[in-house]
């Protein structure tokens, strides 16, 4: 981490949530109904993903977890309309309307803007938006102080370290305010340290805003510490296994929790093993 950096305020309260805030959240449905996804390649189709369903609303953190090359991914970028669903269909409630709100999207690479400093990469959403300048950077400076980047704000990407970066990305999701946020592997290419401290802060800005968050991991203790539900997907062609309910309150503990995550963990693990052992070819 570069000369000067700051860790994030793991011990910062919530922000009040204003209840017309909460309210509009509550108000999002999100539907997969029998998703489907084939590619075709030189050497044939490739089925990605099949006959996907679930559901979703606003105010809850769901997880997504399977084995890798499952199609977790092609999901989450069908859910954005990035792609379209070879089969089934994705839909959406959002205040009254059957279309798609908006979303915010954070990859496991940091996609900041190099040649924005780190307060107007916070701020590039509102202003998309057409947000008056004072409003959007005074939001900016808000969340920039819950992750640690308040002593860095007119900083450029290539003077932070992966990690502040990742923190910039995270960070622009949640000041654009979109009532859904779409995060693939956030915290895949941080080291441990980061990695807590940031699960912390997401779960922390969470609570103030409750958003629908969905949330694609390859960790499954990360998966049940951050989520009210788990959906678990096949190997390749990703499938649902199961719909796991976490059986934990907020605010998360992780020390006080880590039995009962424990026996959520170990069952999830159960669901996946053989398809991990059969893509990596190790007997069971």
């Amino acid at each position: 981490m570069p000369a000067g950096a700051e860790a994030p305020n793991a011990g910062t309260r919530p922000l009040p949530v204003p209840e017309a805030a909460g309210s509009a959240a509550s108000m999002l449905r999100f539907r997969c109904d029998e998703v489907g996804c084939v590619y075709e390649s030189r050497s044939g189709a490739i089925h990605a993903l099949q006959n996907v369903s679930f559901a979703a609303q606003g105010q809850e953190v769901v997880s997504i977890v399977g084995p890798s090359g499952c199609g977790k991914s092609t999901l989450l970028r069908i859910i954005a309309g990035l792609q379209p669903p070879t089969t089934g269909r994705v839909s959406f409630e959002w205040q009254g309307r059957a279309e798609p709100p908006r979303c915010g999207l954070v990859f496991q690479e940091a996609g900041v803007f190099p040649w924005k400093t780190v307060l107007d990469n916070l701020a590039f959403g509102l202003e998309m938006c057409a947000v008056p300048r004072a409003e959007r950077v005074a939001r900016a400076m808000e969340v920039a102080v819950r992750l640690g980047l308040n002593s860095f704000l007119y900083h450029y990407p290539r003077e932070l370290s992966v990690g502040m970066r990742q923190r910039v990305d995270i960070g622009r999701a949640f000041v654009a305010d979109a009532p859904l946020l779409l995060m693939d592997e956030p915290f895949g290419a941080l080291d441990a340290q980061t990695r807590r401290v940031l699960q912390e802060e997401l779960l922390a800005i969470w609570q103030a805003s409750r958003k629908l968050v969905l949330f694609i991991t390859h960790d499954i203790d990360e998966a049940v510490l951050l989520a009210d539900r788990v959906i678990v997907l096949s190997g390749r062609p990703g499938m649902v296994l199961d719909e796991i309910q976490v059986p934990l309150t907020r605010p998360r503990d992780l020390s006080l929790d880590r039995s009962r995550i424990h026996e959520v963990t170990r069952h999830i693990w159960q669901l996946l093993e053989a398809d991990v052992r059969r893509e990596l070819s190790l007997p069971r």
